[in-house]
């Protein structure tokens, strides 16, 4: 396997946990302890993976050739009505995830 596809898939997994975490964390932060109790705020991929989108996927892509790659991991599980604001918290926890991702490609 070339070294460019190592790169890309360690930056892959790196960058869909943290988008996963912070999801997670926003959800815990609002008062929702769902994602916590499930083990979801977890840096470790292993709890992120859903098979047929975090491996199969991109592995099918990697190993056609393909000049993308793309993954998805579990969705990060909550419950709204724990939020303390009610109002807005499924905004602050759905917008968590994209946020990450435009720190990740600032930094």
């Amino acid at each position: 396997m070339e070294q460019i596809h190592i790169i890309m898939i360690v930056a892959l997994v790196l960058s869909v946990v943290l988008h996963e975490m912070a999801h997670g964390y926003a959800a815990n932060w609002l008062g929702d302890p769902t994602a916590r109790l499930q083990g979801r705020l977890s840096a470790n991929p292993l709890v992120h993976i859903d098979p047929m989108m975090s491996v199969i996927l991109p592995a099918l892509l990697v190993f056609s050739g393909s000049p993308f790659l793309f993954g998805a991991a579990k969705p990060v599980p909550y419950n709204p009505y724990n939020f303390t604001n009610q109002r807005w918290g499924e905004a602050i926890v759905a917008a968590a995830g994209p946020l990450m991702n435009i720190f990740i490609a600032i930094v």
